[in-house]
């Protein structure tokens, strides 16, 4: 399996971007993929998880409401819609394989996931 990132930049704060994960090597359309981030000096943190067979979503508290997470299962490929973007949202973003079926409870633990994208980083300024 393999997943790759792209989409990040430089925006100012209340700006947007969307980030693209594309995955390779999955042989159905029933799996779950999740975006975590890691700001320097900071844990990775999961920002939000979809399910690719009914599109059924989670996300952070500190990114509801702003961010969205969708799949287009015809080109493989997961997005994430960030709004409003502030200084705090800066981190370099990684996609990840949460395996068959749909996102687990535990969705934003790092140990749920074996396959990660080399990640993209996103930088917000004030």
């Amino acid at each position: 399996l393999q997943l790759v990132e792209s989409g990040g930049g430089l925006v100012q704060a209340g700006g947007s971007l969307r980030l693209s994960c594309a995955t390779f090597g999955f042989t159905d359309d029933d799996y779950a993929i999740a975006w975590f981030r890691q700001a320097p000096g900071k844990a990775r943190e999961g920002v939000s998880c979809i399910s690719t067979s009914d599109g059924s979503t989670h996300y952070s508290d500190s990114v509801k409401g702003r961010f969205t997470i969708s799949s287009d299962n015809a080109k493989n490929t997961v997005y994430l819609q960030m709004n409003s973007l502030k200084p705090e949202d800066t981190a370099i973003y990684y996609c990840a394989d949460g395996g068959y079926g749909p996102c687990v409870d535990e969705w934003a633990r790092v140990d749920e996931y074996d396959y990660w994208g080399q990640g993209t980083q996103v930088t917000v300024s004030s």
